[in-house]
C-alpha cells in the first residue's frame, strides 16, 4: 500500500472526509466463513458417500440461507454498534448541558493524558469546549474509546453476503459442471480460496502474504477435514 500525501491540502481532504473503517473485515469474514461452511458440506456429504445431487442441494441452501443469515447478522450488530454510539452521544450531550464544568474538566484530563500541559493545555481545552460538536466528539473517542466515524450497517452486510456468495459458490463448480473427481477437484479449488483469501488480506497486515495465506489455508481446511470425518462416520 502507498503512503498518502502530506502536502497541506492533501492532509485537510483526508482529514476532513476519513474513509471510515472500511468492508474488509466484513468482506474477509464472509469469504472464509462461505467458503468453509459450503466445503464442510461438500466434505460431510461426500464423506458419507452421498449422490453428488445431495452435494449440491445442500451446498446452494447453504450459499443462499446462511449467506443472507451473517448478512442479516451483520447488519444488526453494526446497527446496535452504530446505535450505542449514538446512546453514548446523547448521554454527553445531555451531561454537557447538566454538568459542564464537570465535562470540562473530563475534557482537560483526556488532552493532559495526551500531553499537554500548562497554558497549552488551558488553551486547548478552551477551543474544544467552545465547539458542541467537537466537544462531543472527543469525550465519545477519549472517554469510551468508540472513534467518531459512523458504521454502515447495510454496507458491511452487502459485504458479507457477496463475499460468502462469491468463495461459497466455488466448492460447488466441480460438482455442478459435474467434472471427473469432483470432490477432489473441489478440495483444491477450496484450499486455493483459502490461501488467496488469507493472502489477500495481508495487504492490510504487517504478517507476510504467503504467512496470512497459509494460516487461513490451515484453519479452512481442518474445518473441512472434521466435517469430512463426521460424514465418513456415516458412509454406508
Amino acid at each position: 500500500m502507498t503512503d498518502h500525501g502530506h502536502s497541506q491540502q492533501e492532509i485537510t481532504a483526508r482529514i476532513n472526509a476519513p474513509p471510515g473503517r472500511g468492508v474488509l473485515r466484513d468482506v474477509v469474514y464472509g469469504g472464509i466463513d462461505g467458503s468453509v461452511t459450503t466445503f464442510a458440506i461438500v466434505a460431510g456429504v461426500a464423506g458419507a458417500g452421498l449422490s453428488p445431487f445431495i452435494i449440491v442441494a445442500l451446498g446452494l441452501a447453504n450459499v443462499l440461507a446462511d449467506g443472507f443469515s451473517m448478512a442479516a447478522g451483520n447488519y444488526s450488530g453494526t446497527k446496535a454498534e452504530l446505535d450505542n454510539i449514538r446512546r453514548i452521544r446523547a448521554i454527553e450531550e445531555r451531561h454537557i448541558r447538566m454538568y459542564p464544568d464537570g465535562e470540562r474538566r473530563e475534557v482537560r484530563e483526556i488532552l493532559a493524558q495526551k500531553g499537554l500541559s500548562g497554558r497549552v493545555l488551558d488553551e486547548a481545552t478552551d477551543a474544544i469546549t467552545a465547539n458542541h460538536e467537537n466537544w462531543i466528539n472527543l469525550m465519545v473517542e477519549g472517554e469510551y474509546g468508540l472513534g467518531s466515524v459512523d458504521p454502515h450497517p447495510f454496507k458491511a452486510a452487502m459485504a458479507t453476503f457477496v463475499a460468502f456468495l462469491v468463495a461459497g459458490m466455488v466448492p460447488l463448480l466441480p460438482f455442478l459442471l459435474s467434472l471427473e473427481r469432483a470432490f477432489a477437484v473441489s478440495a483444491c479449488m477450496t484450499m486455493g480460496v483459502f490461501f488467496a483469501i488469507g493472502a489477500f488480506k495481508s495487504r492490510w497486515s504487517l504478517a507476510p502474504w504467503w504467512r496470512s495465506g497459509f494460516e487461513t489455508f490451515l484453519i479452512g481446511g481442518a474445518a473441512a477435514l472434521i466435517a469430512y470425518l463426521v460424514g465418513s462416520l456415516f458412509h454406508p
